[in-house]
Formats: C-alpha cells, sequence, structure tokens
C-alpha cells in the first residue's frame, strides 16, 4: 500500500533530469499547500483524439476542474492539439508552458518532446530521458500531481497502446485520489485502458462519453462540508457506516471495524458520488449494497487500497541494501534461516524487492544461507495476483537493468518473476488483526497499513510484530507512520526511513493478541471471527509451538484430495513451491526422490486406516 518516491543511484526508479527554472519548481523543493481545485489529468495515445473530442462534447459546463492532456505526440513535429480540440469546449485550451499557473476551466495540453509535471500551483516542462527507448510523461505527470493535489488529484486513461499511466496511477490511489479507465471495447486502441484495468486500482471503467459525468459527480461530492458537530442526525456517519461496516463484515471476508473511520468514509462517499447518490442520503446506499452484491465487492476492494510499487521509496531500500541487509546476512550461521515478512504485501511487489535484496546479499557474501520470506495480504485477488508474479513493463520504471535481467522474463504481457525468486516466497491469505502471526522473524515489513487503522487497532499489531521478531530484529514501517508508544520494545535505527530494531522480550500480555502456528505456509484462510484466547491458553499455545518447533518432526495434514490443509516442523527439506500456477497439491510440492513413497505410504495408510512407515527413503 504504498507510493512513488525519488530514484537512488542504480537501484530503483529513474526519472528524466528537470532543467531550468522547471528544476525550481521540482518536487524537490518546498511545496505549497495543494491546489484547492480538482485537477484531471488526462493520459492517451493512438486513438486518443477521437476519445478526447468525445470526451469533451460530453462535458457540461457547470465545474469547477482543471484538466491536463498528456497525449503521445511526435517530438519532431509542432502540435495542432490545440486547435484540435478547442471547437469542442467552451473551456480555455492552452498549450503547456514552463510555469504556467494552473486555473479553473483550463484544458492544458502537453507539447511535442517534453516532460510535465506539477509542484506549487503551476505546470513545468522537464527534457525526457528516453529509457530503454520507451517514455512515460502520463506517468511523470501523475506522480506530481498526485503529490501536489492529493485527494483532488484524478487520472483518467483513454485510448491508446502501451501501458503508459499504469504505474503513476499508483500514486494517485495511494493519495486518495481517483481513478477512471475508458472501457476497453469503447478504446479505439485498448491497450493503455486495459494496462490499467490490469492493476486493479481503477475506480471505475466507463464509455469515454460517461466520464464527464463520473467526474463531476466525484467532484462535487469532494466538496461537500463534512465536520460531523454541524451535521444533522440524518447526515451524521453514526446513521449509515456502521451498518455498511456490519454488512461488509457478514457478506464479505473483510472487517473494517478497527479502521479510521474518518478515511473509511472518504472513500464510502467517493464510490456514492461515483453512483450519483449524494452523501447526505447515505442510506440509499446502504440498501444499494444490501441489493447489489457486486457493489458489495467492489466496495470492499476499494476500501484494502492496494497500492504498491517494486523499490517503494528510494532512500528505504538504499539503507536496506547498504547496511540493514547485509548486517542480517552476517548475523545467520548456516543452520539458521533468514526469515522474513511482508504483513500487508498487495500485489507482491514489496515482497519480491525485498527477496531480490537478500539473495544478492547472501551471493555477495557467498553465504551458504536459506531464505523464507513469507507475505499476506487480506485480499484474496492480490494475493493471487502476486503468486502469479506477473507485472507491466512499466515496472522498467522502478527495476534496475540488472535486475530485471536476473529477476525475470520478458513475455508478451509483461515480465515475469523467475521461478527461483518465486519460490522463495510464500504468499497466503491473512488478517493481521485476527490470524495467527508468522514468529522468530529477522524482518518484518510493513509499509501503509498502520495508517489506516484506529490507534487500539495500531498498539495491538504494533505489539504483534515484537512478538514475531526475533531479539534484534528488524521493523520497517511506511513514511507515514511510528511505532507509537512502543514501551520500550523498539529502538531507532532510522527515524526518517522509519526503522526500527527489536528489543526486550515479548510480555504475556502481547501473546494473548493471536498465538497460533503461523509458520504454516498453506494456512487456510480464516473462517468467521474467533474470540481472543485466554491469558492461560495463550501461555499454553506458546510453549506447545516452542515445543513443537524444537523437537516435532516435520508433518503435513492432508485431506483425501491430498490438498495440504496445514504444515509444522522443518516441512522446506521435502517440500517445495510447485512452478506455475498456485497449488496445495502434496504431490506437486514433493521432492522428486520421495514423491512415489510418499504416495505409496499415503495410498496404503488410506486402505488400512493405520499408520505407514516406509523406510529407505534418501534425498
Amino acid at each position: 500500500m504504498p507510493a512513488s518516491r525519488p530514484p537512488s543511484t542504480g537501484t530503483n526508479r529513474q526519472r528524466p533530469v528537470k532543467t531550468g527554472a522547471s528544476a525550481r519548481g521540482s518536487a524537490r523543493g518546498p511545496l505549497a499547500a495543494p491546489l484547492d481545485f480538482t485537477v484531471v489529468a488526462i493520459g492517451a495515445s493512438a486513438g486518443g483524439l477521437d476519445a478526447c473530442r468525445k470526451f469533451l462534447a460530453a462535458l457540461t459546463n457547470d465545474h469547477c476542474m482543471a484538466f491536463i492532456l498528456v497525449q503521445h505526440l511526435d517530438p519532431t513535429h509542432d502540435s495542432m492539439m490545440v486547435n484540435l480540440l478547442a471547437g469542442h469546449t467552451s473551456m480555455t485550451v492552452r498549450q503547456a508552458t514552463d510555469s504556467m499557473p494552473i486555473e479553473r476551466g483550463h484544458l492544458y495540453v502537453i507539447p511535442p518532446g517534453a516532460y510535465l509535471s506539477i509542484a506549487n500551483g503551476a505546470l513545468h516542462l522537464s527534457a525526457p530521458e528516453a529509457r530503454h527507448g520507451a517514455r512515460l510523461p502520463f506517468d511523470y505527470l501523475l506522480h506530481s500531481l498526485a503529490e501536489q493535489c492529493g485527494g483532488r488529484a484524478v487520472c483518467v486513461v483513454l485510448s491508446g497502446t502501451g501501458a503508459d499511466g499504469s504505474l503513476g496511477l499508483r500514486t494517485i490511489k495511494d493519495n486518495g485520489g481517483l481513478v477512471i479507465a475508458q472501457r476497453p471495447g469503447d478504446a479505439g486502441f485498448d491497450g493503455m485502458p486495459q494496462s490499467a484495468i490490469s492493476t486493479g486500482l481503477v475506480d471505475a471503467v466507463l464509455p469515454v462519453a460517461e466520464i464527464p459525468g463520473a467526474l463531476i459527480a466525484h467532484d462535487q461530492g469532494i466538496d461537500l462540508p463534512k465536520p460531523l458537530e454541524t451535521s444533522t442526525p440524518s447526515t451524521t456517519s453514526s446513521d449509515w457506516l456502521p451498518g455498511i461496516l456490519d454488512l461488509l463484515r457478514a457478506n464479505t471476508a473483510h472487517d473494517f471495524r478497527l479502521y479510521k473511520q474518518g478515511t473509511l468514509r472518504r472513500r464510502i462517499e467517493r464510490r456514492m458520488a461515483l453512483g450519483g447518490i449524494e452523501t447526505n442520503v447515505g442510506h440509499r446506499y446502504l440498501d444499494l449494497l444490501r441489493s447489489d452484491a457486486g457493489e458489495l465487492e467492489l466496495l470492499a476492494k476499494d476500501l484494502l487500497i492496494n497500492v504498491t510499487s517494486f523499490f517503494r521509496d528510494a532512500a528505504v531500500f538504499d539503507l536496506l541494501e547498504k547496511t540493514i541487509v547485509p548486517d542480517l546476512v552476517r548475523s545467520r550461521t548456516a543452520d539458521q534461516p533468514l526469515r522474513i515478512w511482508i504483513s500487508g504485501c498487495s500485489s507482491g511487489e514489496e515482497a519480491y524487492s525485498l527477496a531480490m535484496l537478500f539473495r544478492e546479499a547472501i551471493t555477495t557474501a557467498k553465504r551458504n544461507l536459506k531464505l523464507q520470506v513469507f507475505a499476506s495480504d487480506v485480499d484474496t485477488e492480490s494475493v493471487a495476483s502476486a503468486r502469479d508474479g506477473i507485472y507491466p513493463h512499466t515496472i522498467e520504471a522502478d527495476v534496475s537493468p540488472v535486475r530485471l535481467a536476473r529477476f525475470f522474463t520478458k513475455e508478451d504481457r509483461g515480465y515475469r518473476v523467475t521461478h527461483d525468486l518465486r519460490a522463495l516466497v510464500t504468499f497466503t491469505v491473512q488478517d493481521v488483526l485476527a490470524d495467527p502471526p508468522f514468529s522468530r522473524l529477522d524482518l518484518v515489513s510493513c509499509r501503509n497499513l498502520l495508517i489506516y487503522l484506529g490507534s487500539e487497532a495500531q498498539s495491538k499489531v504494533i505489539a504483534l510484530f515484537h512478538f514475531a521478531l526475533r531479539e534484534s530484529g528488524i521493523l520497517l514501517l511506511g513514511n507515514a507512520e511510528t511505532i507509537g508508544n512502543s514501551d520500550g520494545r523498539f529502538d531507532v535505527i532510522s527515524k526518517s526511513e522509519r526503522i526500527y530494531r527489536n528489543i526486550g522480550r515479548a510480555r504475556s500480555g502481547d501473546i494473548g493478541l493471536s498465538i497460533g502456528a503461523g509458520d504454516a505456509p498453506w494456512l487456510p484462510a480464516r473462517q468467521g471471527h474467533g474470540h481472543v484466547l485466554s491469558r492461560q491458553a495463550a501461555l499454553a499455545e506458546f510453549c506447545r509451538r516452542r515445543v513443537l518447533d524444537a523437537y516435532a518432526p516435520a508433518a503435513v495434514l492432508i485431506n483425501p484430495r491430498f490438498e495440504c490443509l496445514y504444515s509444522l516442523g522443518p516441512t522446506d527439506r521435502y517440500l517445495r513451491v510447485a512452478p506455475g500456477h498456485p497449488t496445495h497439491d502434496l504431490m506437486a510440492m514433493a521432492h522428486d526422490a520421495i514423491r512415489i513413497k510418499l504416495r505409496s505410504a499415503i495410498q496404503q495408510s488410506l486402505q488400512s486406516n493405520a499408520r505407514v512407515v516406509l523406510a529407505g527413503g534418501q534425498i
């Protein structure tokens, strides 16, 4: 759940270098207050002119928004876009120049051979640096738009080829903005809209003629006053928000009651605005959710706020790469595996980024260490996407050419994570507020999740991470998060990068948060909402877990279909993550040398309903 930041040399994102006046107004300098009106960035390439004309023809005059059009243009020819579009709108249409102020009721068009960004309420031009022959001007604009406008930033992806915009829209979402894509069947070229939709972060997919209406509804909704103390009983969140949260809890796999109500209300009101429902009649939206299971699932997905990218926040990954990860590698002996947990992994980019860093550090140190990376998220679709390990070509902006060559294979659909890297990461569906954690960990990464939780839930999660980490283990949080009142649990390694070291021992009160066999690679999704263990039960479970970790043999519970339901002990000696689509099939994961004997033993056990031992197996 995450956002992009300036690049780090040789590691992560490489952005065009700003020149002249644009450098003075760049995002690297002091930022002015965000613009107090909605700014809509429109991205298009092939077929974009026709889509833009239809868009402007459907846009009524009763709005107070500004629009910025990024159309892929031939850098060697003058643009005729201003003249071609001016006749289709009553707005002022201008070609962007450096330091041009952004005004309501204006449409700004990118000039040929330039990149656009926003800083201090004005447009700024920069000279692009083509990377691998690809230019992504729309992505470039979206990053600065999100930082400047926050929840008033809107991204609209129209007809075009390629994937420009698919990376930048993540930053828009992370900062509370809106993302709309043209319906692929309505577009002359569906490459850009389809790529945006495949991120799973698009709020609405509409024919181009319907997009202006959705934008106006969104703009009107975002401008409505929200202070509760001035609201009448019929408009307060207490009328409809608890009912929506209860409906989500009863009919989806998610419980949002411990999330910050302000964040939930804003996102729910945005979906209401998209549906043409005013926020002062929230009970109508509640009625809609009761009758429309599809809208209920879309709302739940929107509330999960799944946003991430490879090597997100360059300064953080620089510190990890240069200091934290090498220190952890040096501290382990050959018989001690390195254990990493990414909580709230979304679509997997963070998990694979950390796996790459540790794999490189182990290779550099010439150590024969086992690496175990666990990644969990409450969103089943995101976890499934992470397991597939396929990402759009736009990750070239985040992943260095060396890492692309080593850890990815290029396909028509994008870049696929190599089998060796995927085998290091175990993805599982998990609610960090209710399900058992992993344990004996060297590093826990949980970035941009705590900011959406209430204070009680934040304290619970921090205590859980303290319990899960080894002594001196590392906790990595998002750039807007802190450990709060950790009560002597953590030392600060880097306050600016939100990196902490675990100190002290877990207290018995912490154990009761949620204790269980979180180390099981095939932990099934939680069913229902169980109560918290009593202190006595928690201590008993803690003792049982430690004894099993130290003395139990490798064991797997399966059903008659050979599907793994639960595991304990050193199963990694005998089983591996099978390539291809995710599977719980024991035979698919079993080592070649024991598969035949294992199948024979299971069949004998099923037939005789008795214990079966087969000798002579060797790996």
